[in-house]
């Protein structure tokens, strides 16, 4: 009987008691006891868990971007981890410790110290998991290693360290030797062994082509001058598979609803924006590599370009072979061969739209270049009209129409431009330019002020901002951005000078002559700021010191008396009668008519007591004479009958009875001599004179001109052409 006792049949059940075989008639289990959250094992359970949150937490922050706050939790998970080591250390066997987060903690901490660009520690670290033998398949962390070297320039340790790791990697692990072997390859060609860079790439290109492999083959190639070889290495770049299925699968095959719904949904998914950026990488390395090459694999760079066009469309990159067409014209642009390139880029006006607007407003471009519109504008239609969407052909388009002054309908171009591209930068800058010819400052100021916030350090943006703010007169905000725009571009001349000039219109003459200086020392052959320079010294009685900027002035205009005066009249205000003298009777010789001259001769002769005074005295008399003359002449032509027609010397012409202005050469002497001072005060003066009329600006006029969609311009006339762009590429 005792044999079932385990199954409830026990001596009490025989004496009439309830079957219970499970026990339940004694009431509900005891409650589990609590686990006391003060012992180790809950301690360390604890720890550990906080050292994953600190990873993880760290991980994150360095996906988000802030790497300072990823570190620290590096750091902070480093310091409890090994706290936690220790208090395992004394509860449980070493055996028992938690490598895998160890693990993770350290090469975290590496990780994050390499973000922050702090190489000795992230080294260290790397160094502590690679000599750890507990720690397996820890060789392969020594790529890591050779990256950080690589980045520190020191390529023969990047190239060991990369060896070191390519031979403890298996090799089944296929995809992972060949990354490396690419890094050893790049390795390679920055220190200059392109040979053992092409052994490096060949074998990759051998076993696993692939797009960034090929590129760097063709690189290699280039540097050693391997025609032949860069021909078969371009041919393997474009042989390389892209694993891109074809565009078919995003055809609706029906009009199934439910189909459509899933087309739809996969159109721009993220396995197709992958695809995209895919197809995308592979063509810029194909482009590139057929700009590289053309212009070295045959005799000339135009067949070269032939030769790529060929095998681009014997490939699966059809499409690029137009693209290559037109680099080969602004390849001709480059080498200032327009007229093929004009040639070139008129092949396309049969080609399909987007290729034909991409050419249009090439051609365009270079038309309006050579100022001539109607040709610009014809080209610009083309390119309009084949693409409305395409902001750099409106953008042409607006430019031919603002050179022909109709400025409300060129903004409208540049309005539709800025719609259909936001980022058009150019129409946004042309806008500035065509709303400050119609004197609406305010919009002006607008646009130029959103194209600033785009392009910071624009030297032109920061330019006609200053401009307008003149143009609105207030000259402390005109200030304020021209030293911003000096800060861009410290040794532009015109900039400093012109900032010297508002400092002078507000009186501070101390700033005036530091940026005057500073205009004067980066180009020593402005004018204006030569003249304003003379005077403030002459203003500051320091003669001696005026007479180098107006000698420089002379050498400049040597034909303009009114320098070599100056400086003569520096000399005797210095009191060097000698010299003031000698430069006296220096410009009678080469002037011989110049009255003032003659005048100061006198004096000068008389007041030191020389012979020569009556000879110059005789010939003062009788150049006064010719003068009172000639006035009387041209007296005497205005009073009889108005302008004279057709005669000289102020004859009567006409009984119109209208007074002209004479045109002989006796009334052009005669204005330039009254602009000269008296004789009392001969260019003492420290106020800023106009330029005479017969002065010619050496760096000729310059026109305010709107930004093609392939050239950025500088203001008309205060500041130098700058450009921001290359020639314009197609969309």
């Amino acid at each position: 009987m005792t044999a079932v006792r385990a199954a409830g049949f026990t001596k009490g059940a025989l004496r009439g008691s309830a079957f219970d075989p499970l026990g339940q008639s004694w009431g509900p289990a005891p409650p589990l006891e609590a686990r006391s959250e003060d012992s180790p094992e809950e301690k360390i359970r604890q720890l550990e868990k906080k050292v994953n949150e600190l990873v993880e937490e760290s991980c994150i922050a360095n996906s988000c971007g802030d790497l300072k706050l990823a570190l620290e939790k590096a750091k902070d998970a480093g310091r409890k981890e090994r706290v936690l080591v220790r208090q395992r250390e004394q509860v449980t066997r070493p055996e028992n410790i938690n490598l895998d987060l160890t693990y993770s903690v350290l090469f975290n901490l590496a990780s994050q110290y390499s973000a922050n660009e702090m190489y000795a520690e992230a080294l260290n670290t790397y160094q502590v998991i690679v000599k750890n033998k507990m720690f397996s398949n820890a060789g392969r962390l020594k790529v890591n290693m050779g990256n950080i070297y690589l980045k520190q320039r020191n390529y023969s340790k990047a190239i060991k360290f990369y060896r070191m790791a390519l031979d403890q990697i298996p090799s089944v692990h296929k995809e992972m030797r060949i990354k490396i072997m690419q890094n050893i390859g790049v390795t390679f060609i920055k220190t200059g062994q392109y040979s053992d860079a092409i052994s490096s790439f060949e074998h990759i290109m051998s076993m696993a082509p692939n797009l960034k492999a090929g590129f760097n083959l063709i690189l290699s190639y280039f540097a050693i001058g391997d025609r032949e070889k860069m021909k078969k290495s371009f041919q393997k770049l474009i042989a390389v598979p892209l694993e891109i299925d074809e565009d078919d699968k995003y055809i609706s095959p029906s009009d199934d609803p439910h189909t459509n719904l899933v087309i739809e949904a996969i159109k721009n998914d993220h396995l197709r924006q992958m695809e995209r950026e895919r197809k995308t990488m592979a063509e810029k390395y194909i482009m590139t590599a057929a700009k590289l090459i053309a212009p070295v694999i045959e005799t000339s760079f135009a067949v070269g370009y032939d030769w790529c066009v060929e095998v681009v469309k014997a490939s699966q990159y059809v499409e690029l072979a137009n693209d290559l067409e037109i680099n080969k014209a602004i390849t001709y642009l480059r080498q200032k061969d327009f007229n093929q390139a004009v040639e070139t880029l008129k092949m396309f006006e049969k080609k399909d739209s987007r290729v034909k607007s991409a050419a249009a407003t090439n051609l365009s471009f270079l038309y309006y270049l050579e100022n001539e519109f109607a040709q610009a504008s014809s080209y610009a239609d083309l390119a309009v009209n084949s693409d409305r969407y395409n902001p750099s052909a409106l953008t042409n388009k607006g430019n031919t129409v603002f050179a022909n002054g109709d400025y409300e309908k060129a903004a409208e171009f540049y309005k539709e431009a800025l719609r259909n591209d936001c980022s058009c930068t150019e129409a946004l800058y042309n806008i500035g330019l065509t709303y400050k010819k119609l004197n609406r400052l305010d919009e002006a100021l607008d646009c130029f002020l959103k194209l600033h916030a785009i392009l910071r350090n624009s030297a032109q943006v920061l330019y006609q901002i200053a401009n307008v703010y003149e143009l609105m007169e207030d000259p402390s905000q005109a200030m304020e951005w021209l030293m911003q725009l000096i800060s861009v571009v410290p040794t532009d001349s015109r900039a400093l000078s012109k900032l010297g000039g508002l400092y002078d219109s507000e009186g501070d003459k101390s700033q005036a002559f530091q940026y005057y200086y500073e205009s004067y020392r980066y180009f020593p052959s402005n004018i204006e700021v030569i003249e304003w320079l003379g005077a403030y010294y002459i203003d500051t009685q320091f003669c001696e010191k005026a007479i180098q900027y107006f000698e420089r002035a002379s050498l400049i205009q040597p034909t303009q008396v009114k320098w070599q005066l100056m400086v003569a009249s520096c000399f005797r205000r210095s009191g060097n009668y000698q010299k003031a003298l000698d430069t006296y009777k220096d410009i009678h010789r080469k002037f011989p008519e110049n009255v003032e001259c003659l005048r100061f001769l006198v004096r000068l002769c008389t007041d030191i007591g020389l012979k020569e005074v009556q000879e110059y005295a005789t010939k003062l008399k009788r150049l006064e004479k010719m003068k009172e003359i000639r006035e009387q002449r041209i007296k005497s032509g205005r009073d009889s009958s108005g302008c004279p027609r057709g005669r000289r010397d102020g004859s009567a012409g006409s009984d119109s009875g209208q007074n002209c202005s004479a045109g002989g050469k006796g009334e052009r002497l005669s204005a330039q001599l009254r602009a000269l001072p008296g004789t009392d005060e001969p260019y003492e003066s420290s106020s800023n004179k106009e330029p005479d009329a017969s002065y010619v600006d050496p760096l000729g006029p310059q026109i305010e001109r709107p930004k093609t969609a392939a050239k950025k311009r500088m203001d008309e006339d205060d500041f130098a052409d700058e450009e921001l762009g290359d020639d314009l590429l197609p969309e």
